[in-house]
């Protein structure tokens, strides 16, 4: 006969064993007390609170971005700013009402520094919701733009006006304090953030690899040299030679030839066969002599190495990766997002964003690409200057967009012809194409490249 099954008892927990170190706290801030406290509020916080910020009294500091006077030199608005968000705040000044008025009237305008404390009221004017009445002002820096450096803003180059990127590069120390400059730095800090954010919560090391090398990785000799041979004054001296007439690196500071690195991948390779996942992220510096906007001298890469892996998981990465950062810059910078919009290039920026995360990325073989190029250009619907479109050929910018526009959204290119691939590429069976990728997101073309390394040792020595 049957019957109920009996229920299994509930399991009990196993008590640690005696001497067992405990569980380490998920945050390391428990295991200590932090003393650091900002002495103000930065106005990210305070403008983030919106109307519920009002009757509180508060301490801000930051520059000026404008000061006028009102009611005879009675009053004084200030626009302060302090590079925690693009917004800047408001506060107001009357001379019977705020201790250091006279200083703050006299400060310089632009570009001058204060500390403000004071309380937060519902604002009357456009396009802001709070403002800052000012009890007490402190002038911690004066605008120095007058005639003989003295105080004044007449010669200080962030004036109210719009400013051309040219403008600002020949002031690169007060880049930071204008819209564009600032912006750009908060969008690559939530970007960078979110680089480490992705890798570590996926459990990958974060390996630092060196930035002065006598390995190029790219074997292109577009390495910038490192040297102690020259003289540090601009004067003759003689730079050793060898018989062959040759520089003698035997003689300079490491022993021989060494260069700024063109990328880590070769150094984070051996410890993703030592410690599995590994990543790599810092600036590398390539000596290519163009004037693109494509071809930095300097720029930051980030290098994952993915052990015991295949292409489909490479491009899942890459995929996820790429809709993280997006992700991250439009939820924790929209402000500087719209702010980009607001230029002529950039219109609908953040749809586009939008929609790159929303989109699964297209997979198309190198093949199919080139069959597709071809076909589209005889029909007359696709138009390029290079039209040499030829299976075998490294693609250009122009096709790529092409590939992006006709998919309506990013593409992932895989099977490269070997010859245009890096020699490390894993070979398919057919023994023509490697199993190589890049994607491709619209205007701007390939953003990242990958595959699996080849493992037969004779094929990488040949």
């Amino acid at each position: 006969g049957g019957g109920a099954p009996k229920k299994a008892a509930p399991a009990k927990a196993k008590a640690a064993p005696k001497g067992a170190a405990a569980a380490a706290p998920a945050d390391p801030q428990t295991l200590f007390k932090p003393t650091f406290a900002r002495s103000r509020e930065r106005l990210k916080e305070l403008l983030g609170r919106g109307a519920g910020a009002v009757g509180s009294k508060v301490v801000v500091a930051g520059w000026v971005r404008t000061l006028r006077e009102a009611v005879k030199g009675t009053c004084l608005f200030v626009e302060l700013n302090d590079g925690s968000c693009l917004a800047s705040i408001q506060v107001v000044c009357g001379q019977d009402s705020t201790k250091g008025f006279d200083a703050a009237k006299a400060c310089g305008g632009a570009g001058a520094s204060l500390r403000v404390s004071g309380e937060v009221v519902e604002s009357m004017g456009k396009g802001q919701a709070v403002e800052i009445r000012a009890s007490d002002v402190t002038v911690l820096g004066a605008t120095r733009g007058g005639p003989g450096r003295t105080i004044g803003a007449q010669t200080y180059p962030l004036a109210k006006k719009y400013h051309t990127p040219e403008h600002l590069r020949t002031h690169a120390h007060l880049r930071p304090r204008s819209r564009i400059g600032s912006a750009v730095v908060r969008v690559r800090n939530a970007l960078a953030f979110a680089t480490h954010e992705f890798f570590q919560k996926r459990g990958f090391l974060y390996v630092h690899t060196p930035l002065i090398t006598a390995a190029d990785c790219e074997g292109a000799g577009e390495q910038f040299t490192v040297t102690t041979l020259l003289p540090t004054e601009h004067e003759k001296a003689a730079i050793p030679m060898t018989k062959d007439g040759k520089v003698d690196y035997t003689k300079d500071f490491f022993g021989r030839q060494t260069g700024l690195t063109v990328s880590g991948q070769l150094n984070v390779e051996t410890h993703a066969v030592s410690l599995a996942d590994c990543y790599t992220f810092g600036p590398t510096f390539r000596a290519e002599n163009s004037n693109t906007s494509r071809h930095l001298a300097e720029f930051w890469m980030i290098e994952p190495e993915v052990s015991f892996a295949v292409l489909a998981d490479d491009i899942a990465l890459a995929e996820d990766y790429l809709k993280y950062c997006v992700a991250a810059a439009l939820t924790r910078c929209a402000d500087d997002l719209a702010f980009f919009e607001e230029s002529k290039t950039e219109a609908g920026l953040r749809k586009r964003l939008e929609a790159l995360v929303a989109t699964p990325f297209k997979r198309l073989e190198y093949t199919e690409a080139i069959e597709v190029l071809k076909k589209h250009m005889k029909d007359g619907s696709a138009k390029f200057e290079n039209t040499a479109v030829e299976w075998g050929i490294d693609l250009d910018s122009e096709h790529e967009k092409y590939l992006t526009q006709l998919y309506k959204g990013p593409v992932v290119l895989i099977n490269y012809p070997k010859d245009i691939k890096a020699f490390y590429m894993k070979l398919n069976p057919d023994g023509k194409t490697v199993a190589a990728m890049d994607i491709l997101v619209p205007r701007i073309g390939e953003i990242i490249g990958g595959g699996p390394r080849g493992g037969d040792l004779g094929g990488l020595q040949a």
